[in-house]
């Protein structure tokens, strides 16, 4: 088995801090092409722009992308889309969505060889995590703009209360505001109360 892993030097370290087990070759492709007949590639650093119509029929290979904020719309059954934003890579589980059960199957093993176990959840903006922590990010941020407390506090207060490995802006200040920021905007179109607090989109400079 043969797996090409798409990451930047903090992400590597994030999905390797399990381990890996088992005898796969493991290589480190610079784009999603790099690798012909690898069983699978996955692209932590995903752009659809890498990802033209002769790599989109390459159906020998799986595909996971790291997508939180959109959906599987448009890509084909062999693309396993995945929550691959930081802090959530050295977990156990990777919550992905896939429609395809055989896929599904491959997936899981290919997963297993960095002593992950997939979590296959709706395909929805945010997953499930994903959308729970910029929730938790925006109400900080909110808490922030009403001038309750400080960053700092507010990071040391949801660390003890709920044993968080970051607080709300630290996990932000790593995501990015950008993103945080576009994934909330996006559920803001579902619900309401998902609407970005301002102080969010400023510093998100958007």
């Amino acid at each position: 088995m043969i797996i090409g892993v798409i990451a930047n030097k903090v992400q590597k370290e994030e999905w390797l801090s399990l381990g890996i087990k088992g005898d796969a070759r493991i290589e480190w492709p610079d784009h999603p092409g790099a690798l012909p007949g690898a069983t699978a590639i996955i692209d932590l650093l995903f752009t659809p722009a890498d990802y033209p119509e002769t790599l989109r029929n390459q159906t020998g290979t799986l595909f996971f992308i790291n997508q939180v904020s959109g959906t599987r719309a448009g890509w084909p059954a062999h693309f396993i889309r995945f929550n691959g934003w930081p802090g959530f890579l050295q977990s156990p589980l990777l919550e992905a969505a896939c429609p395809d059960e055989s896929v599904k199957k491959k997936a899981e093993e290919v997963i297993g060889i960095f002593t992950k176990t997939i979590e296959w959840v709706p395909d929805i903006p945010g997953f499930l995590s994903a959308r729970v922590l910029a929730s938790v990010i925006n109400e900080a941020y909110f808490a922030l703009e009403e001038e309750v407390s400080s960053k700092p506090a507010i990071d040391t207060a949801m660390k003890l209360g709920t044993n968080y490995p970051y607080g709300p802006f630290e996990w932000c200040d790593k995501i990015g505001q950008a993103a945080v920021f576009h994934l909330l905007s996006q559920l803001a179109e579902i619900s309401t109360r998902y609407r970005p607090s301002v102080l969010l989109q400023k510093e998100a400079s958007v």
